[in-house]
């Protein structure tokens, strides 16, 4: 079961071995193309006096450790943070050197030294990235001091005005941390929503198990019903006919007692078998009370409270795994925070259901209540309520999972709030419309008459 720590453990330690070292061996033949096609057109097309054998060297190097990597190490190897960071600064260096023998920041190139980092920002942890952009910056102010001048057959040398070449150095640096950053959060936001949602399905079939688990045990405690009341019945009419202290007598005991025993134990299984096909929808009111039982008793004054602003009767909805979860979730949360009291109020429109659940806690901080619902919160960065030792996955569960039901959800705290039943501190109000939850039974059910009598 994936839990509401696994994520970000998966953020710290998993997120390294995610990159084949075949997939930076590709990019990096890319590059040795275009270099190579860039120094032979400079050469021979514009006839630029450039070092042609250094630059062929540098273009050599690069694609000498693509061999090694090809031909040392599996194809699909995955590579560490160490060995990613290794590589693309080993591609960094190496285009920082060809700029070093082309002019420097006078090259137009220049600005391909911004895709190693951006390699970088979208897989590497944030230390190794900003490693990267650093050793980026030093080699971009390091050319642009030092470098070997490009010149035409003619001897005229060409260079940037040095307005123009401080500007291109700025919009370099600029790009590194801007591009860097970018890549970084937004791949971080979305590894975070993947595990968020893969954690989500896993409380979702979780759910569904213990349901249909329910619904066997219950099926098997009805049909057990019928041999075990035989055998309780039979072993009480032995004891009858046998003599008290005998071992027989014992014997007929000890099976109506294991009878019994074994009764008790399929009732009380059965409790929780929820999946029987009359059982599939529920009053809103049972089905409430069901999702906040795991927490009515947890030293918290848990009030149920029963509103109705239409006039028909208390609407019957569907049992749904996702509702129960949700909503059971919602309240858990409550009842972690309130100080001692939570009250859950069910409310129905003609067009509307609607569950309110308000605790008299501290309620949630103002600046962090737009962004309830998004996982993986920091307490740290954000501030959440004290105590708060998670990190807004059950939230998110809860959220996404209602949502799923056609739910909408809404946060807000109790001074924040003007209906009378909720409390103080913080208040999540889950609406449906009607048609998206409500069976058709409308509560409504007919009685089954007089027995019978079959004719043979």
């Amino acid at each position: 079961m994936m839990t509401a720590q696994t994520p970000q453990f998966l953020l710290e330690t998993q997120r390294s071995n995610w990159v084949r070292l075949r997939t930076l061996v590709i990019l990096r033949w890319f590059a040795v193309v275009g270099q190579s096609i860039a120094i032979v057109f400079a050469y021979s097309y514009f006839e630029l006096q450039i070092p042609i054998g250094l630059c062929a060297t540098a273009v050599g190097v690069a694609v000498l450790g693509n061999l090694i990597a090809i031909f040392v190490y599996p194809e699909n190897k995955r590579l560490s943070d160490r060995e990613a960071l290794s590589m693309l600064a080993f591609d960094v260096l190496q285009l920082g050197f060809l700029l070093f023998l082309t002019g420097g920041l006078h090259n137009p190139f220049a600005v391909l030294i911004l895709a190693p980092v951006t390699i970088a920002a979208t897989f590497l942890h944030l230390r190794q990235t900003v490693l990267l952009g650093l050793f980026a910056i030093l080699l971009i102010t390091f050319v642009a001091e030092f470098h070997i001048p490009i010149e035409t057959n003619e001897g005229f040398i060409l260079r940037f005005p040095s307005i123009f070449l401080f500007g291109f150095w700025l919009a370099l640096v600029i790009g590194v941390v801007f591009l860097g950053i970018y890549a970084h959060r937004v791949i971080t936001e979305m590894h975070n929503m993947s595990d968020a949602l893969a954690a989500t399905q896993l409380a979702l079939a979780r759910e569904q198990k213990l349901t249909d688990l329910g619904g066997v045990v219950a099926a098997a405690a009805h049909e057990l019903g019928t041999p075990l009341a035989t055998i309780t019945l039979v072993s009480s009419e032995l004891m009858n006919e046998l003599d008290k202290g005998s071992e027989k007598y014992d014997d007929a005991v000890l099976i109506r007692d294991q009878a019994d025993r074994c009764r008790d134990i399929l009732r009380s299984m059965g409790q929780s078998g929820k999946d029987d096909l009359l059982l599939k929808h529920a009053p809103l009111e049972t089905v409430v009370q069901e999702a906040a039982a795991p927490h009515v008793s947890r030293g918290k004054l848990v009030n149920f409270v029963v509103k109705s602003d239409a006039d028909d009767r208390q609407p019957t909805i569907l049992r749904k795994p996702e509702i129960i979860h949700g909503v059971r979730n919602l309240i858990q949360n409550a009842v972690d925070f309130s100080t001692s009291e939570v009250v859950v109020e069910s409310r129905w429109t003609e067009d509307t259901i609607s569950i309110r659940i308000s605790d008299d806690g501290r309620g949630f901080p103002s600046h962090v209540i737009g962004r309830l619902g998004d996982p993986f919160l920091n307490r740290r960065r954000i501030g959440l309520r004290p105590g708060y030792e998670g990190m807004g996955l059950g939230l998110f569960i809860a959220k996404t999972l209602l949502e799923r039901s056609g739910a909408t959800l809404t946060f807000s705290n109790g001074g924040q709030s003007r209906k009378s039943s909720a409390l103080a501190g913080a208040i999540v109000e889950v609406i449906w419309p009607r048609n998206e939850v409500e069976t058709p039974f409308h509560g409504e059910t007919k009685a089954l008459g007089e027995n019978q009598q079959f004719e043979l």
